[in-house]
């Protein structure tokens, strides 16, 4: 028998080597480092200042985007996390309970019916014939001082009136949003933020617009014809502080009034006496 050729070995897959040389070794880029930032282990008044006034315009806060933008460690941006979140806590509105329910005081919770949690204060504004004349817009409320139900559920409802031509003038709720449905009718809403800028919008019937917490505020009704609107609100006790009333009838010096508005001592007293509270 012919002997057994030997197979051939398989064709390598690397390419062969050109040359007698050594082949360079590529280098790897180590890309663009981050330049080491020396942020401050203290928290000074400077830092704290910055806090209150900038950050709260930003539009993320991260406790990265703190240490950044603050040069403090990331302890301090636990710190500045805290500092802005608590007085917002404070103002944020009604406290929790931890009830179901708060009773007036001395009053025995074994007598307690389904009339404590009814109000009828509504009954007489919801059949008030609109087509008679009205003297002013009215508003009719039922919050925790008309309703005592409503202390501690952080809600509470208005029921406002407008003949025509009328005004629920310039005003704020310093503990909650208002949101109010027009029932019947048309009105002019508005408010303006804290940056000045003036929000407005007409509305029918059936349509809502928010008034954000705090916001300075009014209703008008333009129309020929009476309109009646809903007004609920995140609080059991939303406030009230008129502008004008707030400004113009509490007792303000004239003089401060006067420079404030650029204006005579003469014009502050006439406005003055139109709204000033009346005697009893």
């Amino acid at each position: 028998m012919a002997p057994k050729k030997d197979k051939a070995p398989p064709p390598s897959s690397k390419p062969a080597k050109s040359g007698g040389g050594k082949q360079k070794k590529k280098k790897w880029s180590k890309g663009k480092q981050k330049e080491k930032v020396n942020n401050s282990v203290l928290f000074d008044q400077a830092t704290y200042d910055k806090l209150l006034s900038e950050v709260p315009k930003y539009k993320q806060i991260t406790p990265s985007v703190l240490s950044e933008r603050l040069r403090v460690n990331g302890c301090h941006t636990r710190l500045c996390s805290w500092s802005l979140s608590a007085p917002l806590a404070a103002l944020a509105g009604d406290p929790d309970i931890l009830a179901d329910y708060i009773l007036p005081a001395n009053t025995d919770p074994a007598t307690v019916t389904g009339a404590f949690f009814t109000h009828t204060g509504f009954r007489a504004a919801m059949t008030m014939n609109m087509s008679m004349p009205m003297p002013s817009f009215t508003a009719t409320k039922a919050s925790m001082a008309e309703f005592p139900a409503l202390n501690g559920q952080s809600v509470s409802y208005a029921l406002l009136m407008f003949p025509a031509g009328a005004v629920n003038p310039t005003h704020t709720h310093p503990r909650a949003a208002e949101l109010l449905l027009v029932l019947d009718g048309a009105l002019s809403v508005g408010f303006v933020d804290t940056a000045g800028r003036l929000f407005t919008q007409d509305l029918a019937a059936g349509e809502m617009f928010v008034f954000p917490k705090g916001m300075v505020h009014w209703q008008f009704n333009q129309g020929g014809k009476p309109t009646t609107a809903l007004s609920a609100f995140g609080s059991a006790a939303a406030g009230l502080v008129s502008v004008p009333v707030t400004v113009f009838g509490t007792g303000i010096d004239d003089d401060v009034l006067a420079k404030s508005f650029k204006t005579d001592v003469a014009t502050i007293q006439k406005l003055k006496a139109g709204l000033a509270p009346r005697k009893k």
